[in-house]
């Protein structure tokens, strides 16, 4: 007798998170090439950006599964690394360039070790010495060993800052020496020592890459691949400071070691594109995004279904078989994507609800009935996503999403503006810091830019993603995107409970890679729909992680005992005077902020005249109290948020 047609037993479309989809083999068997992975392969880009779910640690674990013909490390940082980077400065530099040093230094140690190894196995009789320099580097910096990242950059922090790389062996050591430098010119600089060190390491890899022949162009290269760096992102300056110097560390590899390293960096798109720094430009032909049509996540929907089912299954089977035609009165595969944010995540969750649905109702094939139950907990699921996703740069999406529930999905600029104001108070109580720029205007701009409404342009209803414009003040008619429609009870378009279709409202949705979502997210920090915390605060938190900065540079100060106890007991009276003063919402005002950084500066500048009387103009706190006051007295004048720490003209 012949069994029964019943595939949603066998079917599986995979795991939310590429590690677990690679272990479960749907990823390695069934990778859907793009163009970013294309590119990536190629060696043509080096910065892949993507929304979250977009399919970035796919691409990732992909290369590192040996589909990459040539060696490769993957660097992940977790909560203690961010932590070390985040930590690290040097007097003399940026915030971003100092960070950038760290990385260099974890990327020439990653070379490095990938070069002694190769020439363990390499054609040549006898090991050059530019590689038995490399061994001799590893041993003498505690290097030996694979061991955690956090230990890596723990150490590298602790040899960059006291100037102790070991780096003798590549005939430099005269050149990085402590005492290197004019005094006063900045070339006696923990930055300035450190900068050369680094210099001087990457030119004895450099030297063993080419004396090994693996520099040639016909090689490949050896790539480094980071990712996951939304484990270490909290929004904050020093956030802002670790990845644009990963940015800056990647480039400088590339010139530095010519053909024999690539770094390719993997980066939320959420994380790029509120990043602001001057060197911005010189990374736009690096950069691809992930994008993906209706007719690629079909196609990756048919090759898992295929892969778990373990035989060929065709589009008309998929979407007329296994899967019912029509759901609402749209084809099935429409409706999906439709109903979802167009990246590989949300498709393979939503058909994993979808096959959960009909094998819990003893469905031999997915009922529609069993799509529109799946809808329901996609929907919740997504909507609470999003507020995570954006939880960094506007932690207050949750309580703005609830004036949309049991309403309408079309929405009138003017309507919502009324809901808002009722509101409003409770919000600029509960969110003080972000009390400038909580305005309805700037929350309707926020909330088209990450993709939760979109407006009604001609015929047709476009998100982000669908056009390059950002939303206009004049445009009014608004509609929340079909995804999150279900979770809030929006099912009509007007709260009367009128059903009605309006035309053009069934456009399909792309917002992987989307311009306008880049641009909005670009324009964070200078536009008013920016939401940072407004200005009077970020300046006190510039002041207090200046004072930070300070503790810690003074923690590893060779001041003599006095010096060291008159400038500690100022900057705790500093501190002290910051913590007295009231909390945003409180009572704080402008006028006090301003008062307290104008004292703050004084007082620094005040202490490093004294250490300069005492002879000690040349120790690294000292120069580091100059700096901050000048980093300080900069950002009052309006320059704030850019990277912090300290210049290089001390």
């Amino acid at each position: 007798m012949e069994q029964p047609y019943w595939p949603v037993k066998k079917l599986f479309f995979g795991r939310d998170d590429a590690e677990s989809d690679f272990v479960d083999g749907l990823l390695r068997d069934g990778f859907q090439s793009t163009y970013a992975s294309e590119t990536v392969l190629a060696g043509r880009k080096s910065l892949v950006v993507g929304r979250k779910g977009s399919g970035k640690s796919a691409i990732c674990a992909h290369l590192m599964s040996g589909r990459y013909p040539g060696r490769a490390a993957l660097i992940t940082p977790d909560d203690a690394a961010g932590d070390e980077i985040r930590r690290f400065e040097l007097q003399g530099l940026t915030a971003d360039t100092a960070k950038s040093l760290i990385w260099r230094y974890v990327f020439a140690v990653h070379a490095a070790k990938h070069i002694t190894e190769h020439a363990g196995t390499h054609k040549k009789w006898r090991i050059p010495a530019s590689v038995r320099a490399l061994k001799d580097f590893l041993q003498a910096n505690g290097e030996g060993d694979d061991g955690r990242l956090t230990d890596r950059l723990r150490r590298g922090t602790r040899l960059l800052q006291s100037a102790t790389l070991a780096v003798k062996m590549f005939g430099f050591e005269a050149s990085v020496s402590a005492g290197g430098g004019e005094p006063g010119a900045g070339g006696g600089s923990e930055g300035a020592r450190a900068m050369r060190q680094l210099d001087a390491l990457e030119v004895g890899v450099r030297a063993a890459f080419e004396d090994l022949g693996c520099a040639a162009a016909k090689e490949r290269p050896f790539l480094i691949l980071v990712d996951q760096l939304e484990q270490v992102w909290q929004g904050d300056p020093d956030s802002h400071a670790l990845v644009t110097g990963l940015l800056l560390s990647a480039k400088h590899a590339a010139a530095a070691y010519g053909h024999a390293v690539r770094c390719v960096l993997f980066v939320r798109a959420d994380i790029y594109d509120v990043l602001n720094f001057a060197d911005g430009d010189k990374f736009r032909s690096d950069e691809v995004r992930i994008t993906w049509s209706p007719a690629a996540l079909r196609e990756l929907a048919r090759a898992r279904a295929a892969l778990s089912l373990e035989r060929p299954v065709t589009d008309d089977e998929l979407w007329d078989g296994i899967f019912p035609r029509r759901v609402a009165g749209q084809w099935t595969p429409e409706y999906l994507v439709r109903r979802s944010l167009a990246r590989p995540r949300d498709i393979i969750q939503f058909l994993t609800l979808c096959r959960d649905a009909a094998d819990r109702s003893g469905h031999p094939t997915i009922h529609e009935d069993d799509v529109l139950e799946a809808a329901e907990q996609f929907s919740r699921w997504k909507l609470d996503d999003l507020a995570k996703e954006y939880n960094v740069g506007f932690p207050f999406l949750r309580p703005v999403f609830a004036q949309f529930e049991n309403a309408g999905y079309a929405v009138d600029r003017n309507d919502f503006t009324a809901r808002f104001h009722e509101v409003r108070d409770d919000l600029h109580e509960r969110y003080s810091a972000y009390a400038e720029q909580l305005t309805a205007t700037s929350v309707i701009d926020a909330l088209y830019g990450i993709g939760f409404l979109g407006v009604r342009r001609g015929d047709g209803v476009v998100y982000a993603g669908d056009s390059q414009w950002p939303l206009q003040p004049y445009e009014d008619d608004l509609r929340v995107h079909p995804c999150f429609r279900p979770a809030l009870g929006c099912r009509t378009p007007t709260s009367s409970g009128d059903s009605w279709l309006i035309v053009g409202d069934q456009a399909a949705v792309t917002l992987a890679g989307a311009q306008s979502h880049a641009a909005f997210l670009r324009n964070v920090s200078t536009t008013d729909a920016g939401f940072q915390a407004d200005r009077h605060v970020r300046l006190l938190e510039e002041t207090t992680l200046a004072l930070s900065r300070l503790q810690r540079q003074l923690g590893r100060s060779g001041l003599p005992a006095e010096s060291l106890t008159q400038v500690q007991e100022g900057i705790d009276l500093l501190n002290e005077q910051i913590d007295a003063l009231p909390l945003p919402g409180a009572g704080l005002t402008p006028d006090m902020v301003e008062d307290q950084i104008g004292d703050v500066t004084e007082r620094l500048t005040a202490l490093h005249t004294r250490m300069n009387d005492r002879g000690l103009r040349d120790e690294p706190i000292t120069r580091r109290l100059v700096d901050e006051a000048r980093a300080l007295r900069r950002a009052l004048g309006g320059a704030v948020g850019g990277g912090g720490g300290s210049d290089s003209s001390g």
